[in-house]
């Protein structure tokens, strides 16, 4: 064995200690109270149920099926504007580059890209908007090209220590995972994990993060986790729904000290697609529990699962 096979072990450990998300993980301080209050939540949820929530003042967190693998949906594309940036970051790319849209790449589904005429003038910040306010199916796509692929995304992905989060779709080698999760996949945990890290300042450069932060606070779809929180208070968001699965993650930047949960789901049985959908209600339910724990004496209390009409 030469002396570079032999050292590159041993730096292992050290490695893992200098990965951004692996200090997320360190002197934490487990809720018991909190974990028990979730526990409740989803006790007769007809469904696979993962939470995470992590209290970003004072450390403590609470996790039921924290480290669980859930399909992302649409919340895949948080890691993808990661790579994105990362293509900026290193000039491959700029923010503000023009662009031309191709009926050729037109995807269905939620967002606006699709109903533009062929040969439309756009930019790369105008994908990066509607792939995180509106959720673009048809940008998405286009910005996962533009990272380098889905196999670009998962090496950045694994750099900052995330081992299960992932793009599978069309991403090489992971065909087989995609009929399981879909698009992408991930863990409360490391999603969570993930978004902390950009509102430290941590991914691809502070620039980087606090430009996608920003990206992650203008939102459209504010109906579910959001409609829990004060309207004047920041929140950082992405949500992700198939017929399956409901999950959100969602960093609040509350008075009394900013916290961040991801609810996932999968085999849902309530497949339906309206307000009351089983999947959604749980994620009202969780968010406004949240901000009633962390915010005990604000005089605005969520509205327990209703939107606005």
């Amino acid at each position: 064995m030469n002396r570079r096979k032999r050292i590159l072990p041993a730096l292992l450990p050290l490695l893992l200690l200098l990965s951004p998300v692996f200090l997320f993980s360190q002197h934490l301080k487990h809720d018991a109270k909190l974990e028990k209050g979730l526990a409740d939540l989803i006790s007769t949820f007809r469904g696979s149920a993962g939470i995470y929530v992590m209290n970003l003042k004072t450390g403590s967190y609470a996790s039921l099926n924290g480290d669980s693998i859930f399909p992302t949906a649409s919340i895949v594309k948080l890691p993808i504007l990661v790579g994105l940036f990362d293509q900026i970051e290193q000039g491959k790319l700029s923010y503000h580059q023009p662009m031309i849209y191709r009926d050729s790449i037109k995807y269905g589904g939620s967002g606006i890209m699709q109903h533009f005429k062929d040969s439309s003038a756009t930019e790369i910040s105008v994908l990066a908007h509607l792939m995180m306010s509106y959720s673009d199916n048809t940008t998405s796509l286009w910005n996962q090209q533009l990272a380098g692929g889905g196999e670009q995304i998962n090496k950045l992905m694994e750099k900052y220590g995330l081992s299960n989060t992932r793009v599978n779709s069309r991403t090489k080698g992971r065909e087989a995972i995609w009929k399981k999760y879909g698009w992408g996949q991930t863990t409360p945990r490391e999603m969570a994990s993930l978004l902390v890290e950009i509102r430290n300042g941590n991914i691809v450069s502070k620039a980087a993060s606090e430009r996608m932060y920003r990206l992650m606070t203008k939102g459209y779809y504010d109906e579910d986790a959001l409609a829990q929180i004060p309207p004047y208070v920041q929140a950082a968001a992405k949500s992700g729904a198939v017929d399956a699965s409901r999950s959100e993650v969602v960093l609040v930047n509350a008075p009394s000290g900013e916290y961040v949960f991801y609810v996932g789901t999968k085999d849902n049985t309530d497949q339906s697609w309206n307000r009351e959908n089983e999947g959604q209600a749980l994620i009202r339910k969780v968010s406004a529990y949240l901000w009633n724990y962390f915010e005990p004496n604000s005089k605005w209390k969520p509205p327990v699962g209703k939107a606005s009409d």
